[in-house]
C-alpha cells in the first residue's frame, strides 16, 4: 500500500491545472481590457464604432494587441455582444428579485439608454449574422428563464412566451421612442396579471 496516496512513482504531485505562468495572466488581462473597451465603444457610437483600432486606442494598448487576441472584428463585436447579454440578465433578474416583475418598466428608464441602444442594435443586427444570432437566442432565453422563475412557471408554458413577449416590444418602445412610463407601466401590469390567469383550453 501506498504511504503517500497523493504520489506517483516517482515520487512527484502531479496537478491536473498547474498555475497560470506570469505572461498567461497578463495575457487574460489584456483580453478583458481590450473586450470591456469593445462594450464601452458599443455603448458609446452603436456597432459601427467598434473596430480593432478604436478598441485599442480606448484600451491604451497597442493595434497589435486586438489583432492578437481577436482575429476578424467580428469575433471582437461577438464577445462583446455576449459579454453584454451575460451583464443584462444578471442586472434584469437581480432587479425583478428585488423589486418584482411589473416594475422591471422602472428599472429600463433607469438604465444607462446607450448601453441599452448597443445590445439591441446588435440583437437587430444578429439577423445578418449567424453567429450572433446564437447570442441573440441566449438573451431572448434567458430572459425567458427569468420570468418563467419568477412566476413559478416552466419556461415552455405559453403564457411565460406571452409575457417576454410584450415585454421585448415595451423595452424596445422605451430605448427607441420613449413613450410615456405610466403607459409601459399599465400594460407590463395587465400582461403580468394574463399571464398569472389559467390558460383557457385550447
Amino acid at each position: 500500500m501506498n504511504p503517500h496516496p497523493d504520489d506517483h512513482t516517482t515520487g512527484e504531485r502531479h496537478h491536473p491545472h498547474p498555475p497560470a505562468t506570469p505572461t498567461q495572466a497578463r495575457g487574460r488581462r489584456r483580453r478583458a481590457t481590450l473586450l470591456t473597451a469593445a462594450v464601452d465603444l458599443l455603448t458609446q457610437g452603436g456597432f459601427a464604432a467598434v473596430t480593432h483600432r478604436a478598441v485599442a486606442h480606448h484600451a491604451n494598448l497597442p493595434l497589435a494587441a486586438t489583432t492578437y487576441y481577436f482575429a476578424s472584428r467580428d469575433q471582437l463585436l461577438a464577445e462583446a455582444f455576449a459579454q453584454l447579454v451575460e451583464t443584462e440578465l444578471t442586472t434584469t433578474r437581480t432587479w425583478i428579485t428585488d423589486h418584482g416583475l411589473t416594475a422591471l418598466t422602472d428599472q429600463i428608464a433607469t438604465a444607462d439608454r446607450a448601453r441599452q441602444l448597443g445590445l439591441w442594435e446588435l440583437y437587430v443586427h444578429a439577423g445578418r449574422d449567424p453567429a450572433l444570432q446564437q447570442i441573440a437566442r441566449r438573451w431572448s432565453d434567458g430572459c425567458i428563464r427569468i420570468i418563467a422563475d419568477t412566476l413559478h412557471l416552466p419556461a415552455t408554458d405559453t403564457r411565460v412566451r406571452l409575457l417576454y413577449t410584450t415585454l421585448s416590444a415595451l423595452w424596445l418602445e422605451q430605448v427607441v421612442e420613449q413613450r410615456p412610463l405610466d403607459e409601459a407601466r399599465t400594460l407590463l401590469t395587465l400582461a403580468v396579471k394574463t399571464a398569472e390567469n389559467a390558460l383557457p383550453p385550447p
